[in-house]
């Protein structure tokens, strides 16, 4: 895992920007596990590229995707000592690793800082909540629909004659995983929504969003 100083030349930095100057880069292979639920919680990561799951095996042997972290998010983010939750990189990815020992105590004297981490905080929970939303009110249909709005928004992508592709970095089970259903009911799901030209998927991986009032009526 080659790692090397991170340096931000630009002179307007975003909350992300601010916490990445403190820390290294590290490069991550697909499925590479980042961090493992229990150990010690010592830093927080910036993904630079490439995408992150953050995830928990339940009891049962059923995996709990809690979240997917894309280019400019920021995770690791702990209360306790240790984490809670695993994290693993979806595909190759680097992220920026920083110490919080270093950033809580240069955010004491240092109100850029200090702003970023309020303003990073605050990011994470409004995603939890809307994921929380997403998981217990809608329908199997909404919860795709929502997230492939999301990605939309969040990921890269291009626009073409008929729509916006997105490029998915994160294979079917993931979906499953995140949205709390099964592979087949996600399968399924994306099928009706491409012969209701809602979507088209050109591969397992693209995904073109053709028709984006039905997709957005679903997501209300």
């Amino acid at each position: 895992m080659p790692a090397g100083r991170w340096s931000e030349e630009t002179e307007s930095r975003s909350p992300v920007d601010v916490v990445a100057r403190l820390g290294v880069v590290t490069s991550y292979a697909r499925n590479a596990e980042i961090f493992g639920e229990d150990q010690a919680a010592e830093h927080v990561y910036v993904v630079l590229s490439g995408a992150v799951r953050i995830c928990k095996l339940l009891g049962d042997g059923r995996r709990q995707i809690e979240t997917f972290c894309l280019a400019g998010d920021v995770f690791g983010w702990e209360t306790a000592p240790k984490h809670r939750f695993s994290a693993e990189a979806v595909s190759e990815c680097k992220v920026i690793r920083v110490k919080k020992s270093i950033l809580f105590a240069r955010a004491a004297d240092d109100a850029e800082l200090s702003h970023a981490l309020w303003a990073l905080t605050a990011a994470e929970l409004s995603r939890t909540q809307n994921h929380l939303l997403v998981l217990g009110r809608k329908t199997a249909q909404e919860r795709v629909a929502t997230f492939l709005l999301d990605m939309a928004s969040r990921a890269g992508t291009s626009q073409g004659a008929v729509g916006v592709e997105v490029t998915l970095p994160m294979s079917r089970q993931d979906i499953a995983d995140f949205l709390g259903l099964t592979i087949e009911t996600v399968s399924r799901t994306l099928t009706h929504l491409e012969e209701t030209a809602a979507i088209a998927l050109p591969s397992s991986r693209r995904v073109v969003l053709r028709d984006s009032v039905v997709l957005k009526r679903l997501n209300s």
